[in-house]
């Protein structure tokens, strides 16, 4: 009984210091429009705050012309080259494209023939983890999420580097070949496990090929008997390509450019970017456009009446569907506005993999949706800019065709960003710029100390 009456009085001290927090913590909104602050970075018309310089990846969307912005078609350059470019060459060619994409962001050129064989083989090398490893840091005590038990291996890591804190360009090139390498493993095996013991699966822990691409290895790792098809494969590669690199300004490859400005190691860096990449607003965005596609099958019994399609989509917009936020996930992005490059790269790419598994229908209602949610958006909302669907409005769609599960969504975006990271820190420590601390304004008025014994804060 005391300790229930305990509990009980810890709650309801839990609920009026929450009530506590919540008020001492608001600041009114108007307080930013007086001071300028400039929320997100962005100012009023979408244009980013410049923060850095960068020559790993550029964001294009608009031109200044009589010194206004208007909106371009996006496009998306790595190292200078056009991923529309980079990604027809390799797929012309009928091979994958994941490993020069990462020789090109983290070298600054294509690799001839010769050397991307040596670098395919280089990678491979660095295609395994430490001894008992798996058994110790991912099979015991599993936590529910993959993207916190890829965080923790890769903390865990550090303890078996015995130069985890040599900052030399040699060194962090070297770690960084080693956790690209590392990635799928980390995340397919922390599913395994959680699959296994929330899931009361049968655990399954295959070994990578040195053979196979880093695509291959995913799905040759995910699934029990090891198969896949080459169009699957393509598709998943593919989709690595889009999502190694995003410029510098992306939340997480900025997160990397902050916390490795302070000199700290680089398992504790891509840890850090793992976190950023985790929120629903960033990497977790691609599970919230599957999850809403399902809820439209649900609710809309004729998928091609756009009648039935509009009033859904407004109801979303009108926080009355899915998850009441206000949100058509998968539709807007903070830089592009006519259209995001990577979102056109692969919906031209997926139509036939959809057709392959018999999945036209849904390939129809995703344009169907795309092309709605845009008019329907542009009517209920005052927008600076246009909208056009982003890269997780179709990844979803491709990771849904290659059965791969929810829990991996976020993860895949990690195994392919690892890439990005670790260019954008090469980068930050070659320049060897000051610590990133941005200016916070206070607005708390200056008041007096009060003894302990004189306070009343009732």
């Amino acid at each position: 009984m005391f300790r229930y009456t305990e509990m009980q009085g810890g709650m309801h001290m839990l609920k009026e210091l929450t009530q506590m927090a919540e008020k001492s913590s608001y600041i009114d909104p108007a307080l930013y429009t007086k001071y300028e602050v400039k929320r997100g970075l962005r100012d009023i018309t979408g244009k980013g705050v410049l923060t850095g310089l960068t020559e790993i990846g550029e964001v294009h969307s608009y031109i200044i012309c009589d010194n206004e912005m208007v909106p371009e078609p996006g496009r998306l350059f790595y190292r200078g080259i056009d991923v529309a470019d980079l990604t027809e060459g390799f797929m012309k060619e009928n091979r994958p494209g994941y490993e020069e994409t990462v020789y090109l962001l983290l070298f600054g050129s294509l690799p001839t023939r010769a050397r991307l064989e040596e670098f395919n083989e280089l990678l491979a090398d660095y295609r395994t983890l430490p001894r008992s490893f798996v058994r110790d840091m991912i099979l015991k005590a599993p936590s529910k999420d993959v993207m916190n038990m890829l965080a923790r291996s890769v903390l865990a890591l550090y303890s078996y580097d015995d130069n985890a804190d040599d900052l030399s360009i040699e060194n962090v090139v070297r770690q960084s070949l080693g956790l690209i390498a590392q990635f799928p493993m980390l995340a397919v095996y922390s599913y395994q496990a959680i699959n296994h013991y929330h899931g009361n699966q049968s655990l399954i822990i295959h070994s990578p090929k040195r053979e196979y691409s880093t695509a291959e290895n995913i799905l040759h790792l995910l699934r029990p008997d090891s198969s896949f098809t080459p169009l699957e494969a393509q598709l998943l590669d593919l989709a690595l390509v889009l999502h190694a690199e995003h410029g510098g300004g992306n939340n997480s490859s900025f997160t990397t450019h902050v916390v490795s400005s302070t000199g700290t190691d680089t398992y504790s860096a891509i840890a850090a970017a793992l976190s950023a990449l985790k929120g629903p607003r960033h990497g977790g965005a691609n599970i919230k456009v599957v999850q809403m596609f399902d809820d439209i099958k649900n609710n809309v019994s004729d998928w091609q009446d756009e009648g039935q399609l509009r009033t859904y989509l407004r109801r979303l917009l009108n926080k009355e569907g899915f998850d009441r936020t206000g949100l058509i996930y998968g539709m807007g992005h903070a830089v592009y506005s006519i259209s995001d490059p990577r979102a056109e790269i692969l919906k031209a790419h997926c139509k036939s993999l959809a057709s392959d598994k018999g999945l036209d229908d849904e390939f129809d209602l995703h344009q169907r949706i795309e092309r709605l949610a845009q008019e329907v958006i542009q009517e209920e909302r005052k927008i600076y800019k246009g909208v056009s669907a982003n890269v997780d409005f179709y990844s979803g769609f491709v990771y849904r065709m290659l059965n791969l599960p929810p829990e991996l969504l976020t993860p895949i975006f990690a195994i392919s960003r690892i890439s990005g990271w670790s260019a954008h820190r090469i980068e930050e420590l070659v320049n060897k710029g000051k610590i990133i601390r941005p200016a916070y304004k206070s607005i708390s008025k200056r008041c007096d100390y009060i003894a302990l014994d004189e306070r009343n804060n009732e």
